[in-house]
């Protein structure tokens, strides 16, 4: 099950290094979380624990099919959380 484990480390990787890049967005305009900015921490925040919670589901029968829809679920919020930061004014 390494693809797994690795979908665990691309989810913690790819939404810590979108948090990174909120946060410097906040230091370079004024210093202080915008209602927008909190809104997007606290959605990749949610996103990350339901998605490790689906990922670490033993109770489905098919294996593959459930990680590979996991990963798909997992692309996408992150191209979606990419663009509300690029949104960002």
């Amino acid at each position: 099950m390494a693809s797994v484990r690795n979908l665990k480390k691309e989810i913690n990787y790819v939404y810590g290094d979108i948090l990174d890049i909120v946060y410097l967005w906040e230091i370079a305009n004024g210093g202080k979380p915008s209602a927008e900015s909190d809104a997007i921490v606290n959605d990749i925040y949610s996103s990350f624990d339901d998605l490790i919670k689906k990922v670490n589901d033993k109770s489905v029968e098919n294996k593959k099919a459930h990680i590979k829809a996991a990963k798909e679920s997992f692309e996408s919020q992150a191209q979606g959380f990419v663009d509300r930061v690029n949104a960002l004014k």
